[in-house]
Parts: C-alpha cells; sequence; structure tokens
C-alpha cells in the first residue's frame, strides 16, 4: 500500500519555525520514525514551498497513491489550484494540520482542502500524520 505525504510551503522549517506551536522535531527526523513505524507501507514525502510544483506532484502520483496526507500549509486557505488538482485524485484524501488552525488568526479557519477532504485532523501536532495513516490503513 503506497501513501504520500504532501506539505506545503514552510513546513520544511519545522523543528525551527515557531517551537511553541509546531515543537521541536523536524519533519525529516519525524518521517524516519513514520517508516519506522509503518514498515509494511510504501511511504512516500513530499515538501515544496511553490504552489505549481504542489500541482505538479498531485497530479504525477494521481493513479499509484492508495491514499494521500496533506497538510498544504498556508495554501490550505488560499490555493484553488491545489484543491482542482486533489479533485483528480481517486484514492482517499486526508487533511492534516499541525496547529489547531481554529485558535488562530480567522484566515486560517477555512480550508479550501477540507471541502474534498475525507477527514481533516487538526491541532494533534505530528501525532496528525499518524492518526491519518492509521485510518488509511482501515479504510483501504
Amino acid at each position: 500500500m503506497r501513501i504520500d505525504i504532501i506539505n506545503g510551503p514552510n513546513l520544511n522549517l519545522l523543528g525551527k519555525r515557531e517551537p511553541e506551536v509546531y515543537g521541536n522535531q523536524t519533519f525529516d527526523s519525524f518521517f524516519k520514525d513514520l517508516k519506522n513505524d509503518f514498515k509494511t507501507l510504501d511511504l512516500h514525502y513530499y515538501q515544496s514551498n511553490h504552489e505549481g510544483s504542489l500541482v505538479d506532484h498531485i497530479q504525477g502520483i494521481r493513479e499509484v497513491s492508495n491514499g494521500i496526507v496533506i497538510n498544504a500549509g498556508a495554501y490550505s486557505h488560499t490555493s484553488v489550484a491545489i484543491l482542482d488538482a486533489l479533485k483528480l485524485i481517486s484514492s482517499p484524501i486526508i487533511e492534516v494540520h499541525i496547529s489547531n488552525i481554529y485558535q488562530r488568526e480567522k484566515f486560517r479557519k477555512e480550508s479550501y482542502i477540507s471541502s474534498i477532504a475525507e477527514g481533516c485532523i487538526i491541532g494533534l501536532g505530528l501525532n496528525s500524520y499518524k492518526l491519518a495513516i492509521h485510518h488509511l490503513i482501515r479504510t483501504n
């Protein structure tokens, strides 16, 4: 089973960016832990700060991925292009956010991706990704 994790802008700075909000662990370190925890899965990780690169990647995996866990970061609240690319995906999509977007600025309370995601996991730190993967395993 192939699961793709996609992270948007500034998530490459986890561990350095606002540790009081996002924690101290880098995503690369966390991804190594995920691969250890889910050895039977074919886990893939992609991160970009560029909207078009994220769209290209989503289009490229649309026929091979069995499930997508996406944290599009700020693009969650602004990108119709990423939404349109995700609409091409027939496998389940789980949206995650490390922080509780409802406790933050007003503009973060709305997400384009939520409208097409099977589910959203918000505010549980990096554990949000693990929960999303567990759900994808159970539903495939």
